[in-house]
């Protein structure tokens, strides 16, 4: 989790430039206490830091950290239930600036009370490790948690952030707080997603419009995506004429807010950081995806359902490049490519490449 918390400091770097201002921040499920150290420490002007487990053991152990690191007069320690800490600091000014969520599974459960105990403007954090319900393997869990049907495709762990998006803006619609997003990622076994949680019911409803639902045809490929909370969608895929399924209500907006992750970026290149290169690697694939159009498509699984050799995920990205479609690599997997090309187009140049290939090696 090393680099899960070299993107934290980054992300609250970045945020706390953009203000301005003293940060109160809060980790509620702190374990031994190693984030909540690595903010006192590279985050300019933290006024008071809160570090919560409901773990006696790691409550101690983390008083021993902080101690250790000389940050006793930094960082508050408590020993309490994460909703009792939070409703705590739901009134007027008691509020945080900033509230980082990793709980061991679902951050579902915690979302209302981290968005009652956040000031206006201010930033959330939330990961979520239970990606057997996010990705469809367990679909109830998913409704049940995240209020979205998840999709189990080769393109899962974006509908995955998706759906965690959804169920933030739902828990902060109901306080009449807007969601802007600032960075999302998936890396390893956990999604990550950075909000910015701002006030008024335009916002909150302007943010509710940023929802929809993705129509998948698991028989061509085909995917496209609707705006709005209306589930009104073609039964039938017009590539092929087999039935689409849907998934949703999820967050069909931007993953990232390209002048966020910049400032990052210029950050990461300076900052003292445990993984700098994979760090400065993620965030440079983000970038080159931030414009891109929701899903993307796997280069093994175009090969598979088009029966062809291995294809070159470079080669295809050219070729769509200079046919005039928008295309790039994604971070959410190495063999991934996003582009807003027809599944026809993609399946033409797919077979256009593997018949050079079989020349090529003849």
């Amino acid at each position: 989790m090393a680099f899960n918390r070299d993107i934290a400091v980054l992300a609250v770097r970045a945020y706390q430039r953009r203000g301005q201002h003293c940060l109160d921040i809060c980790e509620p499920f702190t374990g031994c206490g190693v984030r909540g150290i690595r903010l006192a420490q590279t985050v300019p002007h933290v006024r008071t830091l809160v570090v919560n487990d409901r773990n006696p053991h790691a409550v101690a152990l983390t008083r021993f950290n902080v101690a250790w690191n000389g940050l006793t007069e930094t960082i508050q320690i408590q020993h309490r239930d994460a909703h009792d800490l939070l409703s705590r600091h739901a009134r007027p000014k008691s509020r945080f600036d900033v509230i980082d969520l990793d709980p061991f599974g679902s951050p579902a459960p915690f979302l209302d009370s981290a968005v009652r105990a956040i000031k206006r403007g201010g930033l959330l954090a939330v990961t979520a490790t239970d990606m057997a319900a996010l990705c469809g393997v367990k679909p109830f869990a998913c409704v049940r948690k995240y209020q979205g049907t998840p999709l189990r495709t080769e393109y899962c762990h974006e509908v995955a952030v998706r759906l965690l998006l959804n169920a933030l803006v739902l828990a902060a619609a109901k306080h009449d707080f807007g969601v802007t997003v600032l960075l999302s990622h998936r890396t390893d076994h956990y999604i990550r997603a950075y909000v910015q949680i701002l006030p008024g019911a335009q916002r909150a409803n302007d943010a509710l419009h940023q929802l929809g639902y993705i129509f998948h045809c698991f028989h061509c490929l085909h995917r496209t995506w609707t705006q709005g909370l209306s589930l009104v969608s073609p039964q039938v895929c017009p590539a092929c004429g087999g039935d689409l399924v849907a998934a949703g209500p999820l967050w069909v907006g931007r993953l990232v807010d390209s002048a966020f992750c910049h400032a990052m970026r210029e950050d990461a290149r300076s900052l003292a950081l445990d993984y700098r290169r994979r760090v400065l690697r993620l965030l440079n694939a983000i970038l080159l995806e931030a414009e891109g159009p929701p899903t993307y498509y796997v280069v093994d699984a175009i090969s598979s359902h088009l029966g062809v050799p291995g294809l070159s995920k470079a080669a295809l990205i050219e070729g769509l490049v200079a046919t005039g479609y928008h295309a790039t690599d994604t971070h959410f997997t190495p063999r991934g490519i996003r582009t807003d090309a027809p599944i026809s187009a993609i399946n033409t140049y797919s077979r256009q490449l593997s018949r050079r290939h079989v020349r090529q090696a003849d």
